[in-house]
């Protein structure tokens, strides 16, 4: 299918054959639901593991004979009520993270970027890099076209004067072409990306 390309300062430059099986695939959404737990669960956080009475480094010898101190009787120092004992049913080192195949991946990313250009919210643009990496002069662009919300994807590197000028605006967010994923895809409302980044996005998902 043939998609417009435009330039940084809207203007037209030129079109590009966008490839039907990567950006006009059956849009999925039960593989992107899947894809964005995937990825959440893998990146989630657990708390610090605590020791327990079996990981505390201590003597098992009873502490103190049975009778005769007046205290209550203990039969080891590493139980959770003896100073420096295991703490019971304390936190754990958990992992989250689920197994998702390699091919229903693929077939999730596709479905993100065919939902993002049949709803219109894809936009290619050339490869000129920024003369320059002041955020106010990127600032006025993206104001110019309109994205108040938008995913970048650049090539096989991002062009560095994008990378910082993007550095500090808010609901901005770059990526290399093989750091595009479906759950920062579908956060953005408008999905960019370079002609580069286009070439990368076929050659990893065709």
């Amino acid at each position: 299918m043939k998609c417009n390309v435009i330039s940084l300062d809207n203007k037209k430059a030129g079109s590009i054959d966008l490839d039907d099986s990567v950006f006009g695939a059956d849009i999925r959404t039960d593989l992107m639901a899947r894809y964005v737990n995937w990825q959440l669960a893998k990146r989630r956080a657990t708390a610090s593991a605590v020791k327990g009475r079996s990981d505390v480094a201590a003597t098992r010898a009873k502490p103190f004979k049975q009778k005769g101190t007046g205290r209550a009787r203990q039969g080891s120092s590493v139980v959770s009520q003896m100073r420096g004992g295991g703490i019971t049913f304390g936190p754990v080192v958990r992992d989250f993270a689920m197994s998702l195949p390699k091919k229903v991946r693929k077939a999730a990313l596709r479905s993100a970027l065919s939902s993002k250009q049949a709803d219109g919210k894809l936009v290619v643009i050339e490869d000129a890099p920024l003369k320059d990496h002041k955020t106010k002069s990127l600032v006025a662009k993206i104001a110019k076209l309109g994205w108040d919300s938008a995913l970048f994807i650049d090539g096989e590197t991002v062009d560095s004067n994008v990378l910082r000028a993007a550095g500090n605006i808010i609901g901005f967010d770059i990526l290399p072409s093989q750091g595009a994923n479906v759950y920062d895809i579908l956060r953005r409302d408008t999905l960019v990306i370079t002609k580069s980044g286009v070439e990368k996005l076929v050659e990893r998902l065709k």
